[in-house]
């Protein structure tokens, strides 16, 4: 069982700043691919991020391509978001995900992860 925690959420104006992080619990965590997924109210949860378990590789979606960063310790067992730039249409609740059993395919399907966080709150204002 892998769990997954996330903080760093909050309000802001637009144009600033915030690093989500995730911490994630099990002994092998640089086995995990990671990503960062968000869902707005009314909206399906759409993919925002994601990382291989090695670090090397990373995705993103257009949306947030250019202005958001995703990274990972693997010594803190913790994968970040940090989100430059910020729109009132990044307002949501964002989630990170665990493929713990190399699932491989795409990123961004939801599918591909097993383990999801509870989720933690941006809000943007404009």
């Amino acid at each position: 069982q892998v769990q997954l925690v996330e903080s760093g959420g909050g309000l802001v104006q637009a144009g600033d700043s915030l690093r989500l992080s995730c911490a994630a619990s099990g002994r092998t965590f640089s086995t995990y691919d990671m990503g960062w997924f968000r869902q707005a109210p009314g909206r399906e949860r759409e993919f925002a991020a994601g990382i291989s378990r090695n670090g090397i590789s990373t995705y993103y979606a257009d949306s947030v391509k250019g202005r958001f960063t995703i990274s990972r310790d693997s010594s803190k067992k913790t994968v970040y978001l940090q989100m430059n730039t910020l729109k009132p249409e990044d307002t949501a609740v964002y989630y990170c995900a665990a493929d713990v059993h190399g699932n491989g395919g795409r990123y961004s399907n939801p599918s591909k992860y097993e383990y999801w966080g509870q989720g933690t709150q941006v809000t943007v204002s404009s």
